[in-house]
């Protein structure tokens, strides 16, 4: 057999087991503002912040008691 021919399944499923590890999150702010999220942003900074990159590819900060909720999107 052909390389190529076993090297696309093998790039199919990997490209679908990648795709699968993402949680779309949704991130709602005490004034009602939401960002929809690529995967669960868990990281709040030192100095009591949440950074994280909307779908858009917009980095986002923002204090963490301006946060109401976080999410995994229905």
């Amino acid at each position: 057999m052909n390389i190529r021919f076993l090297g696309l399944p093998l790039v199919a499923v990997t490209f679908l087991a990648l795709a699968g590890c993402s949680t779309p999150t949704v991130v709602t702010l005490q004034n009602g503002t939401q960002y929809l999220t690529e995967d669960t942003p868990n990281t709040r900074t030192a100095d009591g912040f949440y950074e994280f990159e909307d779908i858009s590819g917009k980095k986002v900060r923002v204090r963490a008691d301006e946060v109401a909720t976080i999410r995994k999107e229905d």
